[in-house]
């Protein structure tokens, strides 16, 4: 079966093309190579391109005639997006344009849509169940609940296209084997930039906000192994391919940690009792966001390997030791 992996010289993208050479696929990436890095694709091959190189994108697509899209190319970054909302309503949504409209021409039968569970916005009952509201906070969070619209919305027109969307929660750790994990040079995601604190890279690690209506005044997040996140994928398209209906699904693993919690992890995992710093709460930022998962371990043969937050902790420890 070959797949076509947008992204996949990123940090997702890359353990996702690891996990489908491992299990024999044939997998074509399509990475412009703004976060991503050639030696992370470790199958198939690669093609430097754009999501907005229509030309290039149908000519890539044409040539490999995939079964199954597997498509992670996104920027990814809150804050980014509250101060570059254009850049990414461009990059997101339109690219995603390109891509199903390519799909469409040459009539590909399976996608499946990396999304995220920024589209909840403020959510209103924890944990979040895929039926609940979705009303972003920020335009990242709005840039991915339209690429879902447009997919939802091109199937609904008639187009045959069986599709799942995988709603990620927070995503961390690196490949158990220690061949690729989270490479960034500027890190916005907590437990990277406390590891870097860890090592010396950076001075101190700052929390932002301290006024949640949480239990320690710091945000909550559900964190999952990017291995269990890869895996999910699999399992969904199994799904699909025996006969399950295209459909919206989250992916975590249904507990919450603190800011305060993670860095106390990292700070037993590493050893090493960094600085943190307290400021204020950046913009976009929701309180709490647990996943309600109980639809994907349901419907689907997803089931968690790694869900232990000191596992996740130590995997990308491990990981960044050798950068």
């Amino acid at each position: 079966m070959r797949v076509f992996v947008t992204g996949g010289a990123g940090y997702i993208g890359s353990h996702m093309v690891k996990l489908l050479g491992e299990k024999g696929f044939e997998v074509l990436t399509y990475d412009n190579l703004s976060n991503g890095r050639k030696e992370a694709v470790l199958y198939g091959h690669l093609v430097v391109g754009d999501l907005l190189d229509y030309e290039l994108l149908e000519k890539t697509l044409r040539d490999f005639m995939p079964d199954v899209v597997m498509h992670f190319a996104a920027k990814v970054s809150v804050e980014e997006s509250v101060k570059e909302p254009i850049l990414y309503y461009e990059n997101n949504f339109c690219g995603t344009l390109n891509l199903l409209k390519a799909v469409k021409k040459l009539g590909i039968g399976y996608f499946i849509l990396s999304s995220t569970a920024a589209v909840y916005g403020i959510a209103q009952k924890v944990p979040v169940k895929e039926e609940d509201p979705t009303v972003p906070i920020n335009p990242y969070g709005w840039s991915k609940l339209f690429c879902e619209r447009a997919l939802i919305d091109l199937r609904a027109s008639g187009y045959p296209i069986k599709y799942a969307i995988l709603r990620y929660f927070n995503v961390a750790g690196a490949d158990p084997e220690g061949k690729i994990g989270q490479v960034s040079k500027n890190p916005t995601h907590l437990i990277l930039r406390a590891l870097k604190a860890a090592k010396g890279e950076i001075p101190y690690l700052e929390v932002y906000g301290t006024d949640y209506p949480t239990k320690d005044g710091t945000a909550i997040r559900d964190y999952i192994h990017v291995m269990d996140l890869v895996q999910a994928h699999l399992d969904v398209l199994e799904y699909l391919m025996k006969g399950g209906q295209s459909d919206v699904f989250n992916v975590g693993y249904g507990r919450g940690y603190s800011v305060l919690e993670i860095v106390k992890v990292v700070k037993e995992v590493t050893g090493v009792d960094f600085e943190v710093k307290y400021g204020p709460r950046r913009e976009g930022d929701p309180p709490m966001l647990i996943a309600d998962n109980s639809k994907i371990l349901q419907k689907t043969s997803f089931k968690p390997k790694y869900d232990d937050i000191y596992t996740i902790v130590k995997t990308a420890w491990e990981w960044e030791r050798k950068q």
